[in-house]
């Protein structure tokens, strides 16, 4: 099982997204804590390199979690939780990891 570790602004965007779409959340981080490769590969999204990093939808697509998964360490890294309206968790993400 591997170990889920935030962001440092990850809770700011699960107090975004308001409470019920943060608990569909945490229930999605468990699953991805059991089988983290269950995310979509993110590449070049809008000329934001996300190459090495992996989406997953929650609430009916309407939020993603963008993760990276880190073998050596045994831990899945979630760098952005959001909406995907124009762009936004993905431009979030890329500016977190730079």
């Amino acid at each position: 099982m591997y170990t889920i570790v935030f962001h440092e602004d990850v809770d700011n965007d699960l107090k975004e997204i308001g409470h019920t779409s943060a608990l569909l959340v945490f229930k999605k981080l468990k699953q991805i804590a059991i089988n983290p490769k269950i995310g979509q590969d993110l590449g070049n999204k809008a000329n934001l390199n996300l190459s090495g990093y992996k989406k997953v939808y929650v609430d009916k697509k309407k939020i993603r979690i963008v993760y990276k998964i880190v073998d050596d360490k045994i831990e899945v890294f979630v760098v952005a939780v959001g909406k995907r309206d124009e762009m936004a968790v993905y431009k979030t993400a890329s500016s977190r990891i730079q």
